[in-house]
C-alpha cells in the first residue's frame, strides 16, 4: 500500500499555531460553559455553602 503524505506550507502551520494560542488565551479569560458549571457545582458542594 502506498502512503499519502500531505505537505503543509509553513504559513499554514504558523496560522494553526496562532489560532491554538489565541484559543488558549481566550479560554483562560472566558472558560467554556462546561467548565463554569463544574466550578459552580464544586462551590455549592464545598463546606460552608449549605443553605438552610
Amino acid at each position: 500500500m502506498a502512503e499519502i503524505i500531505e505537505f503543509i506550507p509553513k504559513s499554514e502551520r504558523e496560522r494553526i499555531r496562532l489560532i491554538r494560542e489565541a484559543r488558549a488565551i481566550y479560554d483562560s479569560i472566558f472558560p467554556p460553559a462546561s467548565t463554569l458549571g463544574e466550578q459552580q457545582d464544586k462551590a455549592h458542594a464545598s463546606p460552608g455553602n449549605e443553605r438552610l
